[in-house]
């Protein structure tokens, strides 16, 4: 039976496999994953930043897992929704530069007609002042950085995200060192960038029962 798919803490992580280092079983460390197989259970961890170890051990090692998982990384990260931003730059866990801001973006227009063209029209300037707004901030707080991030996060609206990156060439790189995950954040403040480094280093974990 299949628990399915989750993000764990890094060190939630280490509390959950801590015990099966003590049972039989095997660990297979290939593709950026460890595979790890006991009597009554197989667990997939992926760290967020990957796993180059590459070996299979005939019983639960977890020396190379926990090596990945508590490696520290210097993380770009662009949060944008319609409506605000926020982009910062982590060492580790801690926000070591940073920039929010916001601008109001009318809703969608529900009626016909002229008027709807108007307010299309109207919100469509919004969303641009917006975008521009957001990756001139993005431009001025990621480039002073450039050459040590080693990866970045995008979050918050995908359409967004997009169009910020795609308004300022120079910022090519920062979709070029995107994490696979998408941080879904339901609007970019200052309280919840600072709070991301623990999706940031959280594990995907896969569980399945025999």
């Amino acid at each position: 039976m299949t628990d399915g798919n989750r993000f764990i803490g890094r060190e939630n992580v280490r509390k959950r496999l801590a015990s099966l280092a003590e049972r039989p079983g095997r660990a297979t460390y290939a593709h950026g994953e460890v595979r790890i197989q006991t009597t009554d259970e197989t667990i997939v961890v992926r760290p967020p930043f990957g796993l180059a170890h590459a070996r299979v051990y005939k019983n639960v090692e977890l020396g190379p897992l926990f090596e990945a998982l508590d490696a520290d990384h210097v993380v770009a990260a662009l949060l944008v929704r319609l409506g605000g931003y926020a982009v910062g730059v982590f060492e580790g866990e801690r926000l070591v530069a940073s920039k929010v801001g916001s601008r109001f973006v009318k809703g969608r227009h529900k009626k016909g007609g002229s008027s709807a063209n108007r307010f299309r029209r109207r919100r469509e300037e919004q969303e641009r002042a917006l975008i521009d707004e957001a990756a001139d901030t993005a431009a001025t707080v990621l480039e002073p950085h450039r050459e040590t991030v080693e990866c970045a996060a995008l979050g918050g609206d995908r359409r967004a995200v997009d169009a910020v990156l795609a308004a300022r060439p120079e910022l090519a790189w920062v979709r070029d060192r995107a994490l696979p995950r998408f941080f879904t954040v339901p609007e970019p403040r200052q309280r919840l960038l600072e709070r991301l480094p623990y999706d940031l280093y959280a594990a995907e974990l896969t569980h399945a029962r025999h």
